[in-house]
């Protein structure tokens, strides 16, 4: 899972994780419940606050998901945490697994066409997934697949290299939507094609109009296949608004329907002033501060300790998500595999703190540097409850705010002169963050990549390495295993595991909206949203 390619990718992504500022209303499905569509085009207004990078379909791997997701669909979906069935079947009606987790074999539905009327058929789901394995912008996600077979024109069988879990994969946001075959043969080698909008989807929407920083117009597919869900309005205009205030002050007049971002600190007087409901749910997001490892004090696991029963952890909730957030159990996000409420959590004592610092010589403490992502307003406004917390214990902590690409390149140029702390934002390209937040964040290398706590450890590795090839085959296995590394984790400590933020959403009082859906948060999913009755 280390390729070069991911690295630079997952650099981009990192830089775009930091923005921070608004709470996104993405991921959500809807009821279909209420009025019957009427005669006429349904118009949907929407402010969102995601850009778009990149039309590619293959490439993509940013905030253009929001549209992206309604335009191209995957061979499953994962459906969200305590949803009665783990996944809902898409352009894959069935699909199975060899008791090892090395076969998998999608059996594709029958009637299910792109944009231009064509079927989809195995030939174009096994050119699709060879494509993002070999450029795509996740193209990582697809390691484990050795080669991909079409005995008949509805059955896929992907053969890997080792077990892995090709249903979480399959259904991931990026690097796994099924495209036109003639419009992949066109992009391949032209990465302009896709850039004017052009879609080669099989989603419940076709892209009608882009006007690049400005406006996306979604048209209705009227040979969408899924007529049970078919989208009740005819065209959604998506107006992108980076300013989470101006999203919000058009959605108070009444210029649109529904806004994707708004300031944390104003959603329950948004949801007073429209005659909304706001509602929590899990996100795949997680904050944490790595500790470099590598020189004293922090090179003792004590003193890690003691620093982590000195966070104010509640406070930091409080401060940084205006209270819209959940302590973590280690660096795995509520809702995302492997997540366990049996991992344990450092709780606020300063009395122990103090005692492990006194145990491990450093009655009188120390200095640390600590830098955040300036870009990142809800570090800025929690890193100084750190700072404040840590001066109880005697601990000076000097802080840097610097734009992301000036930390990471310092931390990733030499440990010795690297901060001593260092606060992230994080989530996992699929949802699985056992081969993702677990291994990128902690798993040892060489040259870490994403590690700049600079940790190493053996039996975590080892773990990690056994639940990975389990998760394919016995889930549950690997599930245990995986919580037994990260009950070594939080033990050692090489980072504090601060919260999870919540995803909040200030629902329309005129419209119907379901649960989040927190394995897919850049995406709204508008061929749901209907009027309430």
């Amino acid at each position: 899972m280390g390729s070069e390619q991911r690295r630079s990718r997952r650099t981009v992504r990192a830089v775009a994780a930091v923005v921070g500022s608004a709470l996104l209303l993405t991921g959500c499905t809807v009821q279909r419940q209420g009025a019957e569509p009427t005669e006429g085009p349904k118009l949907l207004s929407v402010a969102a606050s995601a850009a778009v990078t990149t039309w590619d379909p293959i490439r993509s791997f940013s905030t253009e998901a929001l549209c992206l997701g309604n335009v191209y669909e995957t061979l499953l979906k994962k459906n969200p945490e305590g949803a009665a069935e783990d996944f809902t079947p898409v352009l894959a009606e069935s699909w199975e697994t060899s008791a090892d987790g090395k076969t998998w074999t999608f059996h594709l539905r029958e009637g299910a066409t792109f944009h231009d009327g064509s079927d989809v058929d195995a030939d174009a789901v096994k050119q699709s997934i060879e494509a993002a394995k070999e450029y795509g912008g996740a193209s990582f996600i697809w390691a484990p697949l050795e080669s991909i077979d079409t005995p008949d024109d509805r059955t896929v069988v992907m053969t890997l290299s080792y077990s892995a879990p090709m249903d979480l994969i399959a259904a991931s946001t990026y690097g796994a939507w099924i495209v036109e075959p003639s419009a992949l043969a066109a992009s391949k080698d032209d990465e302009d094609y896709f850039a004017e909008g052009t879609d080669a989807g099989t989603g419940p929407y076709t892209v009608d109009s882009y006007t690049p920083g400005k406006e996306v117009v979604l048209d209705a597919y009227d040979g969408y296949w899924n007529t049970e869900a078919a989208p009740y309005y005819t065209t959604v205009n998506v107006a992108i608004t980076p300013d989470a205030v101006t999203a919000q002050q058009m959605l108070t007049a009444g210029e649109i329907d529904l806004a994707t971002a708004l300031p944390m600190e104003n959603i329950t007087a948004v949801a007073e002033q429209t005659g909304g409901e706001v509602r929590t749910a899990n996100s795949p997001f997680n904050f944490l501060a790595y500790f470099n490892t590598t020189r004293p004090p922090l090179d003792d696991p004590k003193v890690r300790q003691a620093l982590s029963y000195a966070i104010p952890y509640q406070d930091i909730i409080d401060v940084g998500a205006y209270g819209y957030g959940t302590p973590s159990h280690g660096p795995v996000p509520k809702g995302i595999f492997p997540y366990s409420d049996a991992v344990p959590q450092y709780s606020y004592d300063i009395d122990k703190a103090k005692a492990l610092l006194a145990e491990a010589g450093h009655a009188d403490g120390f200095e640390l540097t600590l830098t955040y992502a300036s870009e990142n307003s809800s570090e800025a406004r929690f890193v100084p409850l750190i700072k404040d917390a840590y001066a109880k214990i005697g601990v000076t902590v000097n802080v840097r705010a610097e734009l992301f690409n000036q930390q990471w390149e310092q931390a990733k140029a030499d440990p010795e002169t690297a901060q001593d702390i260092f606060v992230v934002y994080y989530w996992p390209t699929y949802s699985d963050a056992g081969v993702d937040n677990l291994s990128s964040l902690f798993g040892s290398s060489e040259k870490p990549f994403f590690n700049l706590s600079y940790w190493k450890n053996d039996t975590y590795d080892a773990l990690l390495a056994e639940a990975g090839k389990l998760t394919g085959s016995d889930r549950a296995a690997a599930q245990a295993t995986y919580e037994e590394a990260m009950k070594l984790l939080v033990d050692q400590a090489p980072g504090v595991f601060l919260y999870d933020p919540q995803a909040v959403m200030v629902v329309p009082k005129d419209l119907e909206i379901g649960d989040f859906n927190e394995n897919y948060p850049f995406t709204t999913f508008f061929a749901s949203i209907r009027p309430r009755a």
